[in-house]
């Protein structure tokens, strides 16, 4: 097979020290392809999950990135540091402990629907500037608050002696785990800092079906990287399938509009989303949309090719 043929995702456990970009740059070097991108910034202190999309996949980046991810992060009350984590330069210090009933009740009062203000220390823009430019300047501008959701976060181990402990989260797209930890300090009338971050989850994607480096190089030498890859229409398993005709295929690969006779199992549901594919195999996410005339019909709304 021919580099430029691969296509899907492959879960990559990303290794400390880099950051996801490097990732992509490594990988890009090892498969001979530049057709990759990522879905989902892990920092260079946190390692696990972070899914990849080789070749049309790549189109698919994005609804990752959209999804839910779970984590697990290691915090230390007592300072604080201008990123938020233990790479950072230490701010403040301070004496105030707190006992691991305490920690958790008030890591239960994170959960659910919230504004997060994004650290200096991040790759947000605010006016074309990244903030992680800006903060290493010694600037700090007002940055715009963001809408999150918490699903999850709990203390899975408090060790009072050393004020260290270690929270399990389910968080939303654009979510800073470093930031919920400061907070979480704040909220305790003391600091936090992370020092560890591990992503368990992206999305549909565990960490146990994650590959490093060494695997993929194998696999590549071997000639059979692309049964490393994964299918993208599992990054969509929640939406029904559709199964085309042959006139709907003909139809949708010209980007017009298909209809319910020729398109399977089509949902009776305005604006649904749906698998499309054809003799089995996966050519698109479609949407169902009205017709002018009245009636529903299925609609291109992306391709993966």
């Amino acid at each position: 097979m021919q580099q430029s043929e691969l296509c899907g995702i492959l879960l990559m456990n990303k290794p400390q020290g880099f950051t996801s970009h490097d990732v992509v740059a490594k990988l890009r070097g090892i498969l001979h392809t530049r057709r990759i991108g990522h879905g989902g910034t892990l920092d260079p202190l946190a390692t696990g999950a972070l899914p990849v999309f080789v070749g049309g996949a790549t189109k698919a980046a994005d609804f990752a990135a959209a999804q839910d991810k779970e984590y697990v992060a290691g915090f230390t009350l007592g300072y604080e540091t201008d990123t938020q984590d233990v790479t950072g330069e230490v701010l403040r210090r301070s004496g105030q402990t707190a006992t691991r009933d305490e920690v958790t009740q008030a890591a239960a009062r994170f959960l659910g629907a919230q504004q997060q203000v994004p650290p200096m220390y991040s790759a947000v823009k605010v006016n074309g500037q990244k903030l992680y430019n800006l903060a290493r300047k010694g600037k700090e501008v007002e940055r715009p608050t963001r809408d999150i959701f918490v699903r999850e976060m709990t203390v899975t181990d408090f060790d009072e002696a050393a004020q260290q402990g270690t929270l399990r989260l389910t968080v939303s797209k654009g979510t800073y785990v470093r930031t919920l930890v400061n907070d979480l300090g704040v909220s305790l009338g003391t600091f936090a800092t992370m020092h560890s971050l591990v992503r368990t989850r992206a999305g549909a994607y565990s960490l146990d079906d994650c590959h490093t480096f060494d695997e993929v190089e194998q696999a590549m030498q071997d000639g059979m990287v692309q049964d490393l890859l994964l299918p993208v229409d599992g990054l969509f398993a929640e939406h029904p399938a559709v199964a085309l005709t042959d006139e709907g295929a003909e139809r949708i690969a010209r980007g017009a509009v298909v209809f319910p006779r020729q398109a399977a199992e089509l949902p009776e549901t305005e604006g649904a989303l749906c698998r499309v594919y054809h003799n089995d195999r996966f050519l698109m996410l479609g949407q169902v949309r009205t017709l002018d005339k009245g009636g529903l019909g299925l609609f291109v709304y992306k391709n993966f090719r």
